[in-house]
C-alpha cells in the first residue's frame, strides 16, 4: 500500500513546484517513512521496523543498528564504561582522494560523535563481566585503521590481564585505505594479541553483523573461540565479482550469507537479535 502511494506523492510534489505553490508539510514529512530491505527488497514501514528491533518482518534480515542501540540491547543497563574514548586517528600519509582524509575524519566525527569507528570498554551481560568491543559501520564503513587496531588490541590485552571474557561485534568493509600499510599492519597486531589471549584460556566471542568484510574478516573477526552471526549477514573477504574474475568460476547463490557459512562450518551459530543477550549470557556462564 505504501509503495503504491509513493509515485503519487512525487507526482504531486512536481506539480506543486511547477505551479509555484508551497509544498505541503505532510509530503515533506512522508519522506523516510518507508525502508527497502537489503535482502528481500520489500518496502517496510519504518516505525514497524523500529518496533521489531530493526528486523525485517518479511525475511528476518537484521538491519545494521547503532553502537548505542547495540549496547542497550546486549549490556546490562548502566554497566558499560567506555575506555580510551578520545584516542583519535592521524593522517600520516597526508592522504587525499575526492577529499582530504583529515576533512573526511572531521565530517564523520561530527556526524557520529565518536573519534573513530570503534568503541571499547567494560560492561556486564547478565551480571557477568566482559570487555566489549564494537565497530561502527556508520564511521567510514567501520574501516580498520591504526586507532581501530590499537583500541581493539588494548581491549584484548585488558581481557588477558584481568581474565575477563572478550566480546567483539564486527561491522566493517575492511582495512582503511587512507592509512595505507599502517592499516594492514593492524591485522597482524590484533591477531597476535588474540593469540596471547587464547593461551590463557580466557574466552573470545566474536559476533558478526551485516556486513563484515575485508581485513576485519581476515583477522580478528574469524578468530573467536565461538563465532556467532546475525541472520542474513553478509560475511566475506572480497566481493563476488572480484572472486569470480579471479577464480574464473560461477559462485553459488548466497555464498557470503551467514546461513551458507554456518552450513559449511565457518561459524558456530546464527542468533536472532532478540535472543543475542540471552545466548551470550549462557555462553559466558558455561565458561
Amino acid at each position: 500500500m505504501g509503495f503504491s502511494n509513493t509515485p503519487m506523492a512525487w507526482f504531486k510534489k512536481e506539480n506543486q513546484q511547477e505551479s509555484g505553490e508551497e509544498e505541503p508539510l505532510k509530503i515533506r514529512s512522508a519522506e523516510g517513512l518507508w525502508v527497502k530491505c537489503n535482502n528481500c527488497r520489500e518496502i517496510i514501514y519504518r516505525k514497524e521496523l523500529e518496533r521489531r528491533a530493526k528486523v525485517c518482518p518479511k525475511c528476518q534480515y537484521h538491519f545494521p543498528i547503532s553502537i548505542e542501540e547495540r549496547i542497550a540491547m546486549v549490556v546490562d543497563e548502566g554497566t558499560f564504561q567506555e575506555m580510551d574514548r578520545y584516542l583519535s586517528p592521524q593522517d600520516p600519509l597526508s592522504f587525499k582522494d575526492t577529499a582530504r582524509y583529515k576533512d573526511r575524519l572531521k565530517t564523520y566525527q561530527e556526524k557520529t560523535g565518536q573519534k573513530d569507528a570503534i568503541v571499547m570498554g567494560d560492561g556486564e551481560i547478565l551480571n557477568r563481566p566482559v570487555v566489549l568491543v564494537l565497530l561502527n559501520f556508520s564511521f567510514m564503513g567501520g574501516s580498520m585503521g591504526s586507532v581501530v587496531g590499537e583500541k581493539l588490541t588494548r581491549g584484548v590485552e585488558r581481557a588477558t590481564a584481568h581474565r575477563i571474557p572478550l566480546v567483539v561485534f564486527s561491522a566493517s568493509g575492511g582495512a582503511r585505505m587512507q592509512e595505507g600499510a599502517l592499516s594492514l599492519m593492524q591485522m597482524a597486531k590484533s591477531a597476535a594479541a588474540i593469540a596471547r589471549l587464547q593461551t590463557t584460556g580466557v574466552p573470545y566471542i566474536s559476533v558478526l553483523t551485516d556486513p563484515t568484510f575485508g581485513g576485519v574478516t581476515a583477522s580478528f573477526a574469524m578468530l573467536g573461540d565461538i563465532i556467532l552471526a546475525e541472520p542474513k549477514s553478509l560475511i566475506g573477504f572480497a566481493g563476488p565479482r572480484v572472486i569470480e574474475k579471479t577464480i574464473k568460476q560461477q559462485l553459488p547463490a548466497g555464498f557470503q550469507r551467514a546461513e551458507f557459512l554456518l552450513e559449511h562450518g565457518m561459524i558456530d551459530r546464527i542468533v536472532e537479535r532478540s535472543n543475542l543477550r540471552e545466548t551470550l549470557g549462557r555462553i559466558l556462564s558455561f565458561f
